[in-house]
C-alpha cells in the first residue's frame, strides 16, 4: 500500500504558494529598499549640489554687498542698473565706472552659466524692482512658503526634452541690503526674496532609467534563481516525507517479524475480496495453519529458534504464493493465505503443495537443526453455490475451525471446511 501524490497535492500547493509568497515578499522589499536608497541618495545629491551653488553665489553676493557694490569700467554697449540712484563714477583718469550691486553681478553670473551650459541662478522676491526678477510659478510657490518658515523648496520640471532641477532658498535682510530696499519697507531679518536654481538632468535621468533597468533585470533573475531553489528544495522535502509516510504506513500493516502482512491488513484485503468476489460472482478460498508443536520448539530451543522457524514457515510460504494471493501472519505461529478467483479444489492443491514445502524444511538456530510440520484448514466462498455472503469473521473462523479439526486427526495435513 503506497501513498498517492494526490493524498499530498493540495496542502503541498498551499505550501509552496505560500513559501513562493513570503520569498516574493523578502526580495521585493529587499530590490524595493535598494531602489529608495539609490534614489534617496541621487536626490541627495542633487540636493547638494544645488545647495553648493546656491551657498556659492550667496557668499559672492554677500562679498558685494560688504563692499558697497563694486565698480567695473563701463565699455561700450554696457547698460548702467537703472535701479540704482548715480550708479556710474567718473575718475580722474577721465573712465567711466558703473556699479554692480548684488542683484545685478546675481543676473549676470546666472547669464554666463546659462551661456555655458552649466547652470542658471535666479534671483527674486514678492516685491521686485526689476521686472526681470518676477517670480516664476515654481518660485511663487517657494517665496510663500519661505513667509511661513520653510528653509528651502525642491521640484523637477520639463521643458521640451529637458528635465530640470529647480532649488530654492531665502534671502533674508541684512545691514548693507538696506541700502537700496529700505524704502520697501524691509527690515532686518525679514525674508527679502529668494535665488532659485536650477540645472539640467537629463543625463542622471538616463543614468536612472539604466539603473531601474537593471535592476529590474536583477530582480527577475535573482527571484526566479530562488523560485528554482524552492522548488528543488520543496520537491525533495515532499519526495522524503512522501517516502517516510509511506514508510510509516507498510510498518503499521507489516508483521516485523517475518515482514509479512499482519492481522490488521489481512482484515481490510479480505473484506474488500469479498466484496469484490459477491459482485463479479467469481469464487474466493482462504487458507488457515499454524505451525505444529510450536510451543515444544520454544521450550525445548528458546524463543530464537522459535523465530528461526517461523522465518522459516514465512518464506517457504512466500515461494507457492501466487502473484495476486495474499499472505500474512494473523497471529503468534498462525498464518493466513487470501486466493481470489480460486476454487475449493484449486486451494486445496495449493495448501497441500504448501504443507509438503514447510515438512520439507529445516531450521537452523544456535546449531540445532529443527524440523517442523504446519497444519491448514482450508475455507471457499462461491457465490454460485452459497447464496449469503459470510462475514469476515465467520468466513476466518470456517478455516480455523477445519485446521483445528485436521490437528485433532493427527496434524501435518489439509482439513476441508463443510
Amino acid at each position: 500500500m503506497t501513498l498517492q501524490n494526490s493524498d499530498y497535492k493540495s496542502p503541498w500547493k498551499r505550501f509552496a504558494v505560500n513559501i513562493s509568497m513570503v520569498i516574493l515578499l523578502f526580495i521585493s522589499s529587499l530590490f524595493t529598499g535598494i531602489y529608495l536608497n539609490h534614489q534617496k541618495t541621487i536626490e541627495k545629491e542633487l540636493t547638494s549640489r544645488a545647495q553648493a551653488l546656491f551657498n556659492s553665489l550667496v557668499i559672492a553676493r554677500k562679498w558685494n554687498a560688504l563692499h558697497g557694490g563694486v565698480y567695473v569700467e563701463k565699455v561700450p554697449g554696457m547698460q548702467s542698473n537703472p535701479y540704482l540712484e548715480n550708479p556710474d563714477i567718473t575718475a580722474s583718469n577721465g573712465k567711466t565706472y558703473t556699479k554692480k550691486n548684488p542683484a545685478l553681478m546675481t543676473r549676470e553670473i546666472s547669464e554666463i552659466a546659462d551661456r555655458e551650459g552649466a547652470f542658471q541662478f535666479h534671483i527674486t522676491s514678492l516685491k521686485p524692482l526689476n521686472p526681470n526678477n518676477i517670480p516664476d510659478p515654481f518660485e511663487l510657490q517657494a517665496l510663500l512658503s519661505f513667509s511661513q518658515g520653510k528653509t528651502e523648496a525642491i521640484g523637477k520640471e520639463k521643458i521640451g526634452e529637458a528635465t530640470y532641477y529647480r532649488y530654492m532658498a531665502p534671502l533674508f535682510v541684512e545691514k548693507p541690503c538696506l541700502t537700496c530696499h529700505a524704502g520697501q519697507g524691509y527690515q532686518l531679518g525679514d525674508v527679502r526674496g529668494g535665488i532659485s536654481v536650477r540645472f539640467n538632468i537629463n543625463d542622471m535621468m538616463r543614468a536612472q532609467m539604466l539603473h531601474r533597468l537593471l535592476l529590474g533585470l536583477l530582480f527577475t533573475g535573482t527571484l526566479i534563481s530562488f523560485m528554482g531553489i524552492v522548488h528543488r528544495l520543496v520537491g525533495a522535502l515532499k519526495r522524503k516525507l512522501v517516502a517516510a509516510e509511506n514508510l510509516i504506513r507498510e510498518m503499521t500493516i507489516t508483521d516485523d517479524l517475518t515482514k509479512l502482512k499482519n492481522r490488521r491488513f489481512l482484515h481490510d484485503r479480505l473484506k474488500e475480496e469479498l466484496e469484490r468476489t459477491t459482485r463479479y460472482r467469481h469464487p474466493l478460498a482462504c487458507i488457515f495453519f499454524d505451525a505444529d508443536h510450536f510451543k515444544m520448539v520454544n521450550d525445548s530451543y528458546g524463543h530464537e529458534a522459535g523465530d528461526a522457524v517461523l522465518k522459516t514457515i514465512s518464506a517457504t510460504a512466500q515461494e507457492q504464493c501466487r502473484q495476486t494471493d495474499t499472505l500474512g501472519r494473523y497471529g503468534g505461529e498462525e498464518f493466513l493465505m487470501l486466493l481470489p478467483e480460486t476454487n475449493l479444489e484449486q486451494a486445496c492443491a495449493l495448501a497441500e503443495r504448501l504443507r509438503q514445502a514447510i515438512e520439507g524444511q529445516v531450521s537452523i538456530a544456535d546449531q540445532h537443526h529443527i524440523r517442523i510440520t504446519a497444519t491448514f484448514g482450508v475455507a471457499c466462498y462461491s457465490p454460485e453455490t452459497t447464496a449469503d455472503q459470510p462475514s469476515l469473521s465467520d468466513f476466518i473462523k470456517q478455516a480455523d475451525t477445519a485446521m483445528l479439526e485436521a490437528k485433532k486427526a493427527g496434524r501435518n495435513r489439509v482439513g476441508i471446511a463443510s
